[in-house]
């Protein structure tokens, strides 16, 4: 998946947050520990670091959301990690996406308050 369509996948999916630009994905392909999980509209990048991963964003574009790319796109990720141990920031009042989470193990580790910008209000808190 290029930069590029990541880019118009992000915007769309982060609606009316700021998604990432073209070439900050760009930036984050060419590193070495970076990998991409993608499907036809959803991706994900991951790092990997000292047997530690880091989801570093997934989205799918509202067209492909609730046809369980996300679900694909994790169990890939998760089954083909050599990490032992695997993290990652979700929005505390993002429902799905902290569903999408458990249903592969995730669980709350702290909380982050605050840490999420918001176009429309105040920061809200991820966990």
């Amino acid at each position: 998946m290029t930069p590029e369509r990541m880019a118009e996948i992000h915007k769309a999916a982060f609606a009316p947050h700021r998604g990432w630009t073209d070439n900050e994905f760009r930036s984050l392909c060419a590193s070495e520990p970076v990998e991409c999980f993608a499907t036809g509209d959803g991706f994900a990048l991951v790092r990997t670091l000292a047997n530690e991963a880091e989801l570093l964003t997934l989205a799918v574009h509202p067209q492909g959301q609730r046809s369980g790319q996300a679900d694909s796109i994790m169990q890939t990720w998760m089954t083909s990690t050599q990490a032992d141990t695997a993290f990652l920031e979700v929005a505390a009042d993002n429902h799905a996406a902290l569903a999408l989470c458990a249903k592969h193990g995730f669980v709350p580790s702290g909380r982050r308050q605050g840490y999420c910008r918001r176009a429309d209000g105040p920061p809200g808190d991820a966990v």
